[in-house]
């Protein structure tokens, strides 16, 4: 039995960051996204006895030529997509073509976009499976083990077709056990195609864990995620911590980007940092993760810079409480500054990441956040930013209340991809992205630019400033 986990070339201007992604853009500079549960999902396959084709197309630069005849040469058994709101359409197309050309192949489609909308795809394609929830490295494994007959019932969570109708399992549950997965096997998924190309890293080879699925708070109305993982679960401290001594030993790795929604605090988040430095490992990793505004105090951040912490991103999304109440973000626009600088003086690295095209804000609001995300630039209280368009993802509350009132510009998913706003909004389309294009100019502040090198410290630092100013020009090119 072979299982090909695929990312085909998709149409677009740009690189697709789709896999192991939240939201959904085209990058003029290409960003690789280590996909951990797919990679997890093929790591259970290879372990179970199945031979598993790690087929990357997207982060390999092939053209979809090429990538569709390799496709055809290896005639998997099985082949798994992940899938987002925007190229769901690219998707079902491309199923339907790989069913002209490889009947027998049994075609599967994941990701939130399909959890939301499940039977869509079946209407829409030749589909013949969609995994629901985001354990979908466990129900991938079973599946394919029913097929063989080494299971006699299907986990919660699939769908597929029987006698011309759609059926299912029954709803998701989250009831796997995150400590039972094996580490990722590295090799038969290709790590290095993600180990350079990631506006994260100062230092590479760079890679990705991801000891919790996924938020502890999973309450944000826009967040895609939670569709996936409505239960917030990890693995143990000495789990990741495992991890990490393996990437560095057999791999050489010197960053690391854990990609749980929002990491582990409290005594987790003590016992972890405390073992890093017994170990020693904070001398030879940087370690990178989300994290919320409000969520630690001074002390702790310096009990993550001891452990070898360098970069935390947080979601600031507005300057205006009206907004972060309306997206329950439960947060002061207060506890924007006082956690930006409590981290920068601990010494860590705040990320930002902003969001444009509210329903409710008008631009002398959306300005407002504007100049919050230049202030904590400029003074040195965040390090970089990432700006985006709201754009609201099917299964989210958010969307929801856009057809409730009537934002929806269009139900056309191919523009979901923040190349304009698809919600109405007091403000004009250019208007939205001009701010999101001005954020980036900031960069370009001569203000900024001396901060910025007065911080060199080492020639790391040097060539992640001179990656930065190609990355900025891409992001302005993004939303031109």
């Amino acid at each position: 039995m072979k299982v090909s986990i695929s990312y085909p070339p998709l149409e677009g201007e740009g690189t697709p960051l789709l896999s192991q992604n939240r939201q959904f853009q085209f990058f003029s500079s290409p960003t690789y996204i280590y996909p951990m549960v797919p990679a997890s999902a093929a790591t259970l396959l290879h372990n179970s006895g199945y031979k598993v084709v790690w087929d990357d197309g997207i982060a390999e630069e092939v053209t979809y030529s090429k990538w569709f005849t390799r496709l055809r040469h290896a005639s998997p058994d099985f082949i798994m997509l992940e899938t987002k709101t925007p190229v769901v359409k690219q998707h079902w197309k491309i199923i339907n073509e790989i069913k002209q050309a490889l009947p027998e192949t049994k075609t599967i489609l994941v990701g939130d976009h399909v959890t939301a909308l499940t039977v869509e795809s079946f209407q829409n394609s030749r589909v013949d499976f969609v995994l629901t929830g985001g354990d979908y490295d466990f129900l991938l494994l079973n599946l394919v083990d029913y097929l063989e007959g080494k299971t006699k019932k299907l986990d919660e969570g699939i769908f597929f077709r029987e006698k011309g109708k759609v059926k299912n399992s029954g709803k998701f549950r989250l009831h796997h056990d995150l400590n039972s997965l094996p580490f990722i096997d590295r090799e038969l998924t290709k790590w290095e195609l993600y180990s350079v190309k990631n506006g994260n890293y100062k230092c590479t080879p760079g890679t990705y864990t991801m000891v919790g699925r996924d938020c502890w708070y999973h309450r944000c109305t826009f967040c895609s995620w939670p569709t996936l993982y409505p239960v917030f679960r990890t693995r143990i401290p000495s789990s990741l911590l495992n991890e990490i001594s393996l990437l560095v030993e057999n791999y050489g790795v010197k960053e690391i980007m854990d990609d749980t929604g929002c990491f582990p605090i409290g005594l987790w988040l003590e016992k972890f940092c405390n073992s890093m430095v017994e170990k020693e490992l904070n001398r030879v990793v940087s370690l990178d993760c989300n994290m919320r505004f409000g969520a630690l105090s001074f002390e702790q951040y310096k009990l993550m810079k001891n452990a070898g912490f360098r970069l935390l991103l947080f979601g600031l999304e507005s300057a205006n409480q009206k907004t972060l109440h309306r997206i329950n973000k439960s947060l002061k626009v207060e506890q924007i500054v006082d956690s930006c600088k409590k981290a920068k003086q601990a010494g860590l690295e705040p990320h930002i990441t902003i969001m444009f095209g509210y329903p409710w804000e008008n631009k002398e609001e959306a300005c407002r956040t504007l100049e919050l995300g230049k202030l904590l630039l400029k003074k040195g209280f965040a390090e970089t930013v990432q700006a985006t368009v709201v754009i609201p993802y099917p299964g989210t509350p958010l969307f929801d209340e856009c057809k409730k009132k009537d934002w929806l510009k269009t139900t056309n998913w191919s523009r979901y991809d923040m190349k304009e706003p698809v919600m109405k909004t007091p403000m004009k389309d250019e208007e939205v992205m001009g701010l999101v294009q001005e954020i980036y100019k900031v960069g370009f502040d001569p203000e900024f630019i001396l901060r910025k090198v007065i911080s060199i410290r080492s020639p790391s630092d040097l060539k992640f400033m001179a990656r930065a100013v190609g990355k900025v020009m891409g992001h302005i090119r993004d939303f031109k």
